[in-house]
Formats: C-alpha cells, sequence, structure tokens
C-alpha cells in the first residue's frame, strides 16, 4: 500500500511538472501566493496612479486660480468697444485726453454732468465694476480711475527700467 502511495505522489509530481514545462501551467500549490503577488502589485499600481491623478488635479487647480487673476483678455480691452454717447464712452475718452487717471468728481465735469451724489454713485459703481471685471478702465486710487491700456504701457516701460545686474549676487 505504501508504495503504491508513493508511486501515485511520483506520478502527480511528474504530471505537474510536464504540465508545467509544456504548457505553462502553474502548480496548484503555489497559485494562490502567486495570485496574491499579482494583486498586491496591481495595488501598488492603482495606489500610484491615484496619487498622479491627485497631483494633477491640484496643478490643474492652482493654474485655474492663476488664470482668474489675469484679466480676460490679453490687454483688457481688446474685443470689447463702450456704445459711443454714454457717460462710458465720455469718462474713456476724457481719461485719454488727460492723459491718465481722473477722479470720479473730475470725470463728471469732464462730460458735463452734475457733481450731485446720485451721479457720482451711478458712475463710480459702473467704472468699479468694469475695473473689477478687468475691462477698459483700472481703479488706480479711491475714487480714481484710469484706462488698462495705460496700465499696460506703464508695465511695458517698468519692464525695461530693470537693470541687468538685478537679482545677481556677486
Amino acid at each position: 500500500m505504501r508504495i503504491i502511495a508513493l508511486v501515485g505522489k511520483l506520478y502527480f509530481a511528474l504530471f505537474i511538472l510536464a504540465l508545467r514545462f509544456q504548457y505553462g501551467y502553474i502548480p496548484i500549490m503555489g497559485v494562490r501566493e502567486n495570485l496574491q503577488k499579482l494583486i498586491s502589485k496591481k495595488q501598488e499600481e492603482v495606489a500610484a496612479l491615484e496619487l498622479k491623478a491627485t497631483e494633477t488635479r491640484a496643478y490643474i487647480q492652482g493654474l485655474q486660480d492663476s488664470m482668474k487673476l489675469l484679466p480676460r483678455d490679453s490687454n483688457g480691452v481688446a474685443g470689447y468697444e463702450l456704445r459711443e454717447g454714454t457717460a462710458l464712452a465720455k469718462a474713456r475718452d476724457a481719461i485719454k485726453a488727460a492723459g491718465g487717471p481722473m477722479t470720479v468728481s473730475d470725470l463728471l465735469k469732464a462730460i458735463g454732468k452734475s457733481q450731485d451724489k446720485k451721479h457720482r454713485v451711478s458712475l463710480a459703481g459702473t467704472l468699479s465694476g468694469y475695473a473689477r471685471d478687468g475691462k477698459v478702465f483700472v481703479k488706480t486710487a479711491p475714487n480714481t480711475y484710469g484706462l488698462i491700456e495705460f496700465k499696460n504701457v506703464q508695465q511695458e516701460e517698468n519692464e525695461e527700467d530693470i537693470p541687468e545686474e538685478f537679482g545677481n549676487m556677486s
């Protein structure tokens, strides 16, 4: 009986080895461990991909937040026209004629409106909204407004004024 059991085990082992080498089958005894290794490896890959996706989402959010700080168009006036004859168009023309920012009171004088509280609040609120949206006007001081195109020209001039040795440690 013992010999028959021993021969049976030997045949079984030879059968498993033959399957393994000839057809690539894995012996049943190590299947569980091999599957566990594969599962662990794939779980690590998933975790790495999830981390990469989270980092990418954070990067995109940072770019979107940065974009909110910039005006909607490249120079603030491209593609946006004020209707001629309106108080805003007259204010824009007055600021251009003055060559720089003007207070709301000076703007009211320049466009021919009375300087009562109603007109001051109305004009200041409208100019403020445009300045907040980055359209045509920019707020330079309390109740003082200029044009974005003047601000862009000043920025270009200031950029050229920086000396080349600025920031060198020597």
